[in-house]
């Protein structure tokens, strides 16, 4: 394999990767970095655009490693580098020999095809990567159709996020940015009962909701939960609980109430 030789850290490509490190450079170039052989490879087999690849000889060493940079290299352009360079251009505190800088994906409302009996995931407001990541990657094993962000929940392309997604970030769409009535239009418009989680004593337990209909499931922030505006306009929702515990995680709640519409779609 006959590679571009990458000889200093003041290259144009390192200096790219780096500043992608920062959102505002992000979100400047419409690019994000993507770390790691597993979620490479995905990046690989996924219709996302990867604007160039950068490896070292420790990817080189392995046969899986050679696999995936020969890959890469019929779709586009892969740079050789010292582990020194590399460290440069990588978030990761032991990247594992291979990042990609890949294009941005921007999807909006009008963009996503309308689903048989749709199952919508909100995040409206979530802050921590790694709840952010992990919802994505649960809403994605659990079936859903899309994931939409309101303003104010964690950058989807931050390094955190990617990672935490396991690669679920190629396999569905994802809206960010939203207002609190685009999802409430959005979701009258399709049709889909409005689920919002809150610990209220108007509020619903999850079991006794209806999930095998077109859903959209809001979750909200941290601290502060789900916004006034999507709690007045949707369905008040509850998991039931019978231990000492006060709330569960974000990512864990996601996970219930995902899983639980999967129960009911698929298996009961």
């Amino acid at each position: 394999m006959d590679f571009m030789h990458i000889e200093s850290d003041a290259n144009k490509k390192i200096k790219l990767a780096a500043s992608l490190h920062q959102r505002k450079s992000r979100e400047k170039e419409g690019l994000f970095l993507a770390e790691g052989v597993r979620l490479c490879e995905m990046a690989a087999e996924s219709s996302w655009k990867i604007r160039f690849a950068l490896v070292t000889d420790q990817l080189l060493s392995t046969e899986r490693g050679r696999t995936l940079a020969d890959r890469l290299s019929s779709i586009t352009e892969v740079c050789l580098a010292t582990e020194k360079i590399f460290l440069k251009a990588a978030t990761t505190e032991q990247p594992q020999g291979i990042l990609l800088v890949v294009e941005q994906q921007k999807n909006s409302l009008q963009d996503l095809q309308a689903a048989e009996n749709p199952l919508y995931v909100v995040l409206d407001g979530v802050q921590d990567p790694g709840n952010v990541g992990t919802i994505i990657r649960t809403a994605d094993a659990a079936g859903a159709s899309a994931v939409l962000c309101t303003k104010g929940t964690a950058d989807v392309f931050s390094d955190k996020v990617v990672r935490s997604t396991m690669g679920s970030l190629f396999h569905l769409p994802i809206i960010g940015g939203l207002k609190s009535d685009e999802v409430i239009g959005f979701a009258r418009g399709r049709e889909c009962s409005l689920l919002v989680t809150a610990l209220d004593e108007t509020a619903k337990p999850l079991y006794k909701r209806n999930l095998a209909q077109p859903v959209m499931m809001v979750f909200g922030n941290e601290g502060n939960g789900v916004s006034p505006e999507l709690l007045k306009a949707g369905e008040k929702t509850y998991i039931p609980m019978v231990g000492g515990a006060e709330s569960l995680n974000v990512g864990v709640s996601a996970a219930v109430a995902l899983f639980e519409a999967l129960r009911q779609r698929n298996y009961s």
